[in-house]
């Protein structure tokens, strides 16, 4: 999957990588994706209930050897 926009947030903990993917999802038009990947085992729960909460649809997500990447369309 393609994506407009990615985050780093390996290392970071509950609750920053969605603080940091709000702030990277502002400047970004609707429909453009953004990719996250963070290796939080919070994030599984936060990254959904964030799309849920801010109006995001979370199109996917995927395990890899770093962490599980999620595609956030705005």
């Amino acid at each position: 999957m393609t994506c407009d926009e990615e985050l780093d947030a390996l290392g970071l903990l509950c609750p920053l990588p969605v603080l940091k993917a709000r702030k990277r999802m502002q400047p970004l038009v609707k429909g453009a994706v953004l990719c996250l990947i963070s290796d939080d085992p919070a994030a599984i729960i936060d990254v959904p209930h964030f799309c849920n909460e801010q109006g995001h649809t979370l199109l996917a997500q995927e395990e890899t050897a770093q962490g599980i990447r999620y595609f956030i369309r705005k």
